[in-house]
């Protein structure tokens, strides 16, 4: 399985999960098997808040997922749409993400279950975390 990271900078494994989805700097893949990692730009990082464009921002990555700390109703949806699933990253880092996977699995978002803005409540706001 790859997925994809939200992250600033690349430690591999030990990147931490960045908590904005749409303003992270790069996205980190990751093959869960094997544990190979590459970074990737995101070609959306400069928007106004609750304008980005998620599925333009991991258009053309072939991943089965992306992982996030936390997103918005909006992005979420965006995503969806474009095919991706959207998981809820487990700790700090992508390896803790990673370690959950291989246990109990990974909590995938659905659009009532997500950020609300920055407070973080789940209003089913339109931020793009």
């Amino acid at each position: 399985m790859k997925l994809c990271f939200p992250v600033v900078l690349d430690q591999g494994l030990d990147s931490e999960v960045y908590g904005h989805f749409g303003s992270a700097p790069r996205f980190l893949i990751v093959d869960a098997a094997t544990g190979q990692t590459s970074l990737v730009d995101n070609s959306d990082k400069v928007h106004a808040h609750g304008a980005c464009n998620p599925a333009q921002a991991v258009a053309g990555l072939e991943v089965d997922g992306i992982v996030v700390g936390g997103i918005g109703r909006g992005a979420l949806i965006s995503l969806n749409r474009a095919g991706f699933r959207v998981f809820q990253a487990q700790g700090a880092s992508v390896r803790d993400t990673l370690a959950a996977l291989s246990g109990d699995g990974l909590q995938e978002f659905e659009p009532g279950s997500v950020c609300g803005g920055h407070n973080h409540a789940t209003d089913g706001g339109g931020c793009c975390h």
